[in-house]
C-alpha cells in the first residue's frame, strides 16, 4: 500500500513495501510528463538504485539494470529511447564528468537518471525532475518529486 499527494510541481509518495515501487515509478513518469532528466537524492542505502531499476522497467528497459558505481554511466535501450544511468559517487573531480562527455548525455534528448547529482551540480541542466528518497519508520520510504 502506498500514499501520495500531488501539488502542481511537487508530489509525495510514502511506501511500505518494495512491491509498491513499480507504482511509484509509473507515478514518477506521469509526473515528469516530457522531462527526461532525473536527479536522485538520498542517503547511502535509501534505495536510489533499487528504485532506478523499477523506473527503467517502467520505461521498458529489458536489460539487467545495475549500478554504474565504477563505470560512472550505464546505457540501456527502451521503446521510449535511450536511458543513461549515472552514479557520480566515485568521481574525484568535475573534470571526470567533462571527460565523460556529460553534455552529449545531458543535452542529447535521452533519459538521464543521475545518482549523487550534488557532485556535478554546476553541470546539471536548468530543468529536471528531483527525486528525493528518505527512510522512515519500519522500512518506510518517502519519495518526494519536484520540478526544477
Amino acid at each position: 500500500m502506498y500514499y501520495f499527494c500531488l501539488y502542481s510541481f511537487k508530489m509525495k509518495i510514502e511506501v511500505y513495501n518494495l512491491l509498491d515501487l513499480t507504482n511509484v515509478a509509473k507515478q514518477l513518469i506521469e509526473f515528469a510528463a516530457t522531462e527526461k532528466i532525473f536527479v536522485f537524492e538520498g542517503d547511502m542505502g535509501a534505495g536510489k538504485t533499487t528504485f532506478i531499476k523499477k523506473l527503467c522497467e517502467a520505461l521498458g528497459v529489458s536489460d539487467v539494470v545495475s549500478s554504474p558505481t565504477y563505470s560512472i554511466v550505464n546505457e540501456y535501450e527502451s521503446p521510449n529511447g535511450q536511458v543513461f544511468h549515472f552514479d557520480f559517487y566515485r568521481i574525484k573531480d568535475i573534470q571526470e564528468a567533462y571527460d565523460l562527455g556529460y553534455e552529449e548525455y545531458f543535452y542529447g534528448g535521452a533519459f538521464c537518471l543521475i545518482e549523487w547529482p550534488e557532485r556535478v551540480k554546476e553541470l546539471l541542466p536548468d530543468h529536471y525532475i528531483k527525486v528525493e528518497i528518505a527512510v522512515g519508520d519500519d522500512n518506510q520510504r518517502i519519495f518526494s518529486f519536484s520540478k526544477a
